[in-house]
């Protein structure tokens, strides 16, 4: 077999891994938008969806990350393609997670609608609607940016991480107030508290990714490092 063509059988594979890599991450934004949806209508139907496929999101992780180590072992990449290899298999790590995090937010809303609180209390969950699409908005960046293994699109994931954390904040500030002016709230507050740091962790995991392109197109860990140096590095 020649060179070429096993070099364009390499490339074929690395194009249908990084396109499953995305179908994945289609998945588990969808699942996260419906996880809050299901909270903000108390749709016990949406969140066993959420749930259901909360299975095939685990199912595809390792399946592509079988296929990375038979590419690994049968190509033995070197240079660009190997980062590209490695920083795919923590991709899908940090999206099999974002997926984790919106099934906690279905058990949440089942476990809710179970104990009769949608009916008797009156709680904040528009306003984890805000957070939510903060965190979807970054997801689908840091997925748009690994498409196109662009590190100005990443760095915009990672300066704009921050917004999500203030918004965590002020609406943990709102639950804690909730929770002094009506303790019949204390144990559904609490509840959405966890829904939030979900969310929020969700934001995390897209900055975690929109790192990952950077490492694949610029060979350099940018992981724990300051912002200045981050975007040196990626211009």
């Amino acid at each position: 077999m020649s060179d070429k063509h096993l070099s364009t059988q390499f490339d074929a594979d690395l194009a249908g891994i990084s396109n499953r890599v995305l179908e994945m991450g289609g998945m588990v934004e969808s699942q996260v938008a419906q996880a809050v949806y299901a909270l903000a209508n108390f749709s016990g139907e949406t969140a066993t969806f959420v749930l259901a496929q909360e299975e095939r999101v685990n199912q595809m992780e390792v399946e592509i990350d079988r296929d990375l180590s038979a590419i690994i072992a049968r190509r033995q990449p070197t240079a660009r393609d190997l980062r590209l290899l490695i920083a795919v298999s923590k991709t899908i790590a940090n999206l099999e997670r974002v997926g984790d995090e919106a099934a906690r937010i279905a058990r949440t809303v089942q476990r809710l609608i179970n104990t009769g609180v949608s009916s008797r209390l009156r709680l904040p969950v528009a306003d984890l609607g805000f957070e939510c699409d903060l965190a979807v908005a970054q997801l689908r960046k840091a997925l748009d940016a690994f498409a196109r293994l662009d590190t100005a699109m990443a760095l915009t994931v990672l300066k704009t991480d921050d917004q999500i954390d203030r918004e965590f904040d002020g609406l943990l500030r709102k639950l804690i107030t909730y929770m002094m002016e009506d303790p019949r709230t204390i144990s559904a507050s609490i509840d959405l508290v966890f829904v939030a740091k979900a969310i929020e962790r969700v934001g995390d995991h897209a900055k975690n990714l929109a790192e990952q392109v950077i490492y694949i197109v610029k060979g350099t860990d940018v992981r724990h490092t300051p912002m200045a140096t981050v975007e040196s590095i990626a211009r």
